[in-house]
């Protein structure tokens, strides 16, 4: 077990503390499949006290001043930047990604907290005008309360910034069940957060088994709003239990990008930036472009360039500085993405390059090229969620925009084209939550983030990511 990599406890009412069973979990290392520490595993008794300790500072933080809150999400931020080069070194021995994307993630982890303590000082609430004298009619914003947040792997950090700063802002505590497979990365933001003065309670960090977290936390009548990152498929089980408690919810979830290439796009602009957003983070991020549709009279070119892109990129250990895409997550990533690989060359589609583990240790894939895969294959209906690129002819606008809308999901979609009315017509035709047109402008801590569909409901990000954490109160009063 490796000595420089920290064993986490849970973090509950400003104290860290193991688990009172005694239970822990291991961490291993995806590049080396080395056990390299442990989480502590909570159960029910961490649960309650986390939960004891949310409701006990939620009273005392709802209350704290806008201002107040603001100077603390503020120094936070200044810690984290400040520390951005450790957390990300403990980001990628834990969770895989190179280097430079572990420290990209923390640092626009850090302007995900300086945006939404700015949005805290204005919640605004308004003064509508009554229909008779004497009538004073206004609203006013206020803290939903104490909030359960479920974030997952593959970001571990951002995930948890994307709800915890919006969360605070708006005077709310909050309970996060981090990732388990990157736990040390998560706690070190816990740190920095209470370095920054946060009170004890008002953030509570836990980890274990989820159904097991996430079957207690959420009908406890504490909890007042839920908020989840991961599948579609444990989001829809998560949202069912948390309307059966009426909680309020947001759903970040799955999602089957489209990249569509017009015949007059920029081939280098397109290739350039979907090839690197395809295999950053090795192709598991939500928003990456997961079906390539390319018209066919660019579409050899455009093939001929991605596989370029793929063979030239260097895989490795992500602390590795030539690195470029680093390891699965975990091994049960490395069989799923065989499985759709697999399942599209029987089905009759061709492995352009890639198409194998790479190595005999550490969750390596090869950046895979794929041609000819029929529309029945799995990887054509399902998140690959790994870096493979399935690359598909089409002929006219209508034809890709039917293949574009084919699927429930809805979270993000990509196009490259030269002509302003065809890009106007694009992003008015799309079903998607979002929609990226000639270049890779989604997530940022500005703009709102979400999906429709089967990609979830709610926004985080922009102006929208508070408003998920509050609820508007109506008052009505007459002089007397």
């Amino acid at each position: 077990m490796s000595t420089s990599y920290p064993n986490t406890n849970l973090y509950i009412d400003g104290r860290w503390q193991p688990a009172a069973s005694g239970d822990t979990i291991d961490v291993i290392n995806p590049a080396n499949e080395e056990v390299i520490g442990t989480v502590a595993r909570a159960g029910t008794s961490d649960l309650d006290e986390a939960l004891n300790a949310a409701d006990k500072a939620f009273k005392i933080w709802k209350n704290t001043s806008a201002f107040d809150r603001y100077k603390i999400l503020r120094k936070a931020a200044d810690l984290l930047r400040k520390r951005a080069d450790i957390i990300a070194q403990i980001m990628t021995i834990e969770q895989g990604k190179p280097l430079a994307e572990s420290k990209g993630e923390t640092l626009v982890g850090a302007d995900r907290i300086d945006w939404m303590a700015e949005e805290g000082r204005r919640t605004y609430g308004r003064v509508i005008p009554a229909r008779a004298d004497g009538i004073y009619q206004f609203t006013v914003k206020e803290p939903v309360g104490p909030v359960a947040a479920f974030t997952p792997w593959n970001f571990p950090l951002n995930q948890i910034l994307q709800k915890v700063p919006a969360a605070i802002a708006a005077g709310c505590s909050i309970i996060v069940k981090g990732p388990e497979e990157a736990p040390a990365c998560c706690a070190e933001l816990a740190k920095v957060f209470e370095e920054a003065g946060l009170p004890a309670g008002v953030f509570n960090l836990v980890y274990g088994v989820p159904s097991e977290i996430s079957d207690y936390l959420i009908p406890h009548p504490i909890i007042k709003k839920v908020t989840f990152t991961g599948s579609t498929a444990v989001g829809k089980l998560l949202a069912a239990k948390a309307g059966e408690h009426m909680k309020l919810v947001t759903m970040e979830l799955g999602g089957h990008s489209p990249a569509i290439v017009f015949e007059d796009a920029d081939l280098d602009v397109a290739l350039n930036v979907l090839s690197s957003n395809k295999y950053r983070n090795a192709g598991q991020v939500c928003i990456s472009p997961t079906r390539f549709l390319v018209h066919e009279s660019v579409y050899d070119k455009f093939v001929d360039g991605f596989k370029e892109a793929s063979d030239n990129l260097i895989v490795g250990d992500g602390l590795l500085p030539e690195t470029k895409m680093g390891p699965l997550a975990h091994d049960r990533r490395l069989e799923a993405i065989d499985e759709f690989v697999k399942d599209a060359v029987k089905r009759g589609g061709k492995i352009e390059t890639g198409g194998e583990r790479k190595g005999n240790k550490g969750y390596f894939y090869e950046p895979t090229v794929l041609t000819n895969v029929p529309l029945d294959a799995k990887i054509m209906n399902e998140e690959p969620f790994g870096p493979v690129a399935p690359i598909t002819r089409f002929k006219s606008f209508d034809d890709v925009v039917e293949e574009a809308n084919r699927l429930p999901y809805g979270l993000a979609a990509y196009a490259y084209t030269n002509s302003n009315k065809t890009a106007e017509a694009i992003g008015s035709a799309l079903s998607s939550g979002m929609v990226s047109i000639n270049h890779h402008g989604l997530a940022m801590p500005e703009t709102p983030f979400g999906g429709i569909g089967e990609s979830g409901y709610g926004k985080e990000g922009g102006v929208e990511g508070i408003e998920a954490y509050l609820q508007t109160k109506f008052i009505t009063q007459a002089s007397l």
